[in-house]
């Protein structure tokens, strides 16, 4: 969970009790206009201001020997396909990808639930259920695992099922602690530049497992489509300024290119 303000005031008691100068601070924080309109009523958490809170996805990890990945693709879509058609589990598969530049050998993931009580819910029911002895099928295959559960910035919900082709961009950032919002109003801006030439996937950042992370997904034709894309974006006011900041304001990042698996809805 990300951390709490150690303060909550109304607009009104915060300009007596702190000043003309703390309420430019406050200002400061709260970045985007949106987040400026919540923040006079009540400084609330990170996720409170910058994030969608009506689902939770799950970034599961998978890790593959390197002599097993066509039993375990074999594995995963038996099990993915599973849940997400189960009408009692209220799960939704986001995507699943392979990673062809990066870690290889490594498989992402992305499952949507209806916020943590949905989360809750559901895992328990397939701790019960036929689809554990399916999960546990892909286990053999693998060398290591991680999951991390993730909000969708309020700016940016994920994209629906489509098939457009060609490979995706998962790009993730390892921010400074406290940086959160402050990240959220730099990347409203350089989104909306970077939107002249291409939609972003999803973009959302970390509430349980690695702290501290944000995520976008993108996609595009191939490589060098990218490629023109990215200078392209160079050219519009704004975007230098995100970039430039982005570096301030993160400690490491990664770009991985995945490509879709044939039962992942987003490809």
């Amino acid at each position: 969970m990300l951390p709490k303000f150690a303060f909550r005031a109304t607009g009104q008691r915060f300009a007596r009790n702190i000043g003309s100068r703390a309420i430019s601070v406050k200002s400061l924080l709260h970045g985007s206009p949106e987040a400026k309109a919540v923040g006079e009523v009540e400084l609330q958490q990170h996720s409170r201001l910058v994030g969608r809170g009506k689902y939770v996805h799950a970034f599961e990890i998978h890790r593959v020997r390197p002599d097993a990945t066509e039993q375990y693709k074999q594995a995963a879509e038996s099990y993915y396909t599973a849940i997400k058609s189960d009408p009692n589990l209220h799960v939704k598969l986001t995507g699943s990808w392979e990673t062809v530049v990066g870690e290889l050998d490594t498989y992402v993931h992305i499952l949507e639930y209806e916020n943590y009580a949905g989360y809750d819910r559901s895992t328990a029911l397939m701790r019960d259920s036929e689809h554990l002895k399916a999960y546990n099928r892909m286990l053999p295959f693998l060398t290591s695992r991680s999951s991390q559960l993730n909000q969708e910035f309020a700016f940016l919900p994920s994209s629906p099922p489509r098939t457009q082709g060609g490979i995706f961009e998962l790009r993730s950032y390892q921010l400074q602690p406290g940086a959160l919002l402050e990240w959220e109003h730099v990347w409203r801006r350089g989104i909306d530049a970077r939107r002249k030439f291409v939609e972003p996937v999803g973009a959302w950042f970390s509430q349980v497992g690695r702290l501290h992370q944000v995520h976008h997904l993108w996609q595009y034709p191939n490589l060098e489509s990218r490629k023109e894309t990215r200078e392209n974006a160079w050219q519009l006011d704004g975007w230098s300024d995100t970039v430039h900041k982005t570096a301030q304001l993160a400690k490491y990042m990664d770009a991985f290119i995945l490509v879709p698996l044939p039962f992942s809805p987003l490809k």
